[in-house]
């Protein structure tokens, strides 16, 4: 079943709105920075962003307490967050080449 449009957009306002806020905080530094697990906790935390921008758009019809229900059900029922690459995959993932990222090479 298709969302509405208006859903849909309210979604996307309410995302841009809090990813904002966490680029310019601290999760945009963790984003950028050249250890695996920085990068893997900003990226949780736009993950749960865009959760969070889902609940808040699909439960207009609830009162607040509702809403933080619905959010909070999710926390709640032990999600996990999935592990940074180690090894073959991580050096897949920077290029093939097992180096460091965001350091230029010598030479």
């Amino acid at each position: 079943m298709p969302k509405k449009a208006s859903t849909i957009e309210n979604r996307v306002y309410i995302f841009d709105t809090l990813a904002e806020a966490l680029l310019n905080g601290a999760a945009g530094d963790l984003l950028v920075s050249t250890k695996d697990g920085d990068r893997a906790r900003a990226m949780r935390a736009l993950a749960d962003a865009a959760y969070v921008s889902c609940v808040v758009a699909d439960t207009g019809e609830l009162e607040a307490e509702g809403v933080r229900g619905a959010v909070l059900a999710e926390a709640e029922g032990g999600v996990t967050v999935p592990p940074v690459p180690r090894g073959k995959a991580q050096k897949k993932r920077r290029g093939g080449k097992g180096g460091k990222a965001g350091k230029p090479k010598k030479g």
